[in-house]
């Protein structure tokens, strides 16, 4: 799966890792969810500061791919953790000599026994199969379609979203259609006027398959979604520039204090938070970065004013407040912060320090789409 999901996508989202005793190492059990019992291992690695992050792989499927581990919390002989993209939580007890955890795994409304086992033979370590090599891209003159795709309603109460490929698939889980618009054509909701109610509340699942071989670029993916648009959900509109709050950013003094990528503007991007406010970027411009934080983190606009035009690796640590990541987190309110001095700063303080940028709120005139006609798809 090309990294581009807003897992993302997107991606990997979670409450901060609380300080915890020290479970690092590699754990492994089998999910009881008989006759699908799923063998299951869990890496889990410490920070410079100490807070614990972790891994989680399956080493039974043909495609596997490692999934965030986080807020992982031990608290005397409880252990809980989160893998969030899956909707999954664990709540489990550690044994007295730190060996084992007896748990239970959490998928939505269904539960099934888990227990974990510390591995330190190597010779009892589960074998992961090698991961899939590197699908071929598409070609860079195509311009896909969807040879099929299915529209589905979501499942009531599931919480998170998730979009990009897995092998030929295409999926878009628990998408809105202000989600979709949004990602088909880099806009935020606010960019969207005279949408009905419904685009912000009901929730679809969309599977599709290209038309074209290969794994499309990010511009492909967003053609694909634009005529999916126009065809299953009858999307008719036109351009307007409007005055709107937005959020600016623009070159701070002394310039910007971020990396260089070496990577190709064809190879993987990256853009993934191991927890709210914990973001890590690689091989994006600060254009398409705009693009990414205003589809998951804001509440308006995100506009580039700086003139940069190379692509850059970064990481990005500050405190969340309220107005930010409603788009995953709904109503449910951000954890309280931490009372730490050493609590990393507002998101306006930390993209100066940290990435020699400044993001300030203001209005300006901004390109939005004026919604003349929409219908909701039948399903399939």
């Amino acid at each position: 799966m090309r990294p581009v999901r807003l897992v993302l996508a997107l991606l990997f989202l979670a409450v901060p890792c609380l300080y915890a005793q020290d479970l690092t190492g590699t754990w492994q059990g089998t999910i009881l969810a008989t006759p699908n019992n799923v063998r299951t291992i869990v890496n889990i690695v410490k920070s410079d500061k100490g807070e614990l992050t972790g891994l989680m792989y399956r080493p039974d499927e043909e495609y596997w791919q490692p999934t965030p581990v986080s807020a992982i919390k031990v608290q005397g002989s409880a252990v809980t953790f989160a893998i969030t993209m899956m909707d999954v939580t664990y709540t489990g007890k550690l044994a007295a000599d730190g060996k084992s955890i007896a748990g239970t795994w959490a998928h939505g409304a269904a539960t099934h026994p888990l227990d974990l086992a510390l591995v330190t033979d190597a010779a009892a370590k589960w074998t992961l199969p090698p991961p899939p090599p590197r699908p071929k891209p598409m070609p860079a003159d195509a311009n896909p379609g969807f040879e099929v795709a299915t529209i589905k309603p979501g499942a009531p109460g599931r919480q998170g979203k998730l979009i990009g490929f897995q092998g030929r698939h295409f999926n878009a889980i628990n998408f809105n259609v202000n989600d979709l618009i949004s990602f088909a054509y880099g806009l935020h909701t606010q960019q969207i006027v005279g949408a009905p109610a419904w685009f912000a509340t009901d929730l679809y699942d969309i599977d599709g398959v290209p038309d074209v071989d290969g794994t499309p670029s990010q511009k492909q993916q967003n053609l694909m979604l634009q005529k999916l648009l126009a065809d299953r959900f009858q999307l008719k509109f036109h351009h307007e520039q409007k005055e709107l709050p937005v959020y600016v950013i623009s070159l701070a003094k002394g310039g910007p204090k971020m990396t260089k990528s070496t990577a190709g503007p064809d190879d993987p991007i990256a853009f993934f938070f191991r927890a709210f406010g914990n973001l890590t970027v690689a091989n994006l411009s600060i254009k398409d970065f705009a693009t990414w934080f205003q589809g998951s983190v804001t509440d308006k606009p995100v506009v580039d004013h700086t003139g940069l035009t190379d692509r850059y690796d970064f990481k990005l640590l500050w405190t969340p407040d309220d107005s930010q990541f409603v788009q995953f987190r709904g109503h449910n309110p951000l954890p309280p912060p931490r009372d730490d001095p050493s609590a990393p700063p507002s998101l306006y303080t930390a993209v100066q320090e940290q990435l020699g940028l400044k993001f300030e709120a203001t209005k300006a005139l901004d390109d939005v789409i004026v919604i003349d006609h929409v219908e909701k798809p039948s399903p399939n």
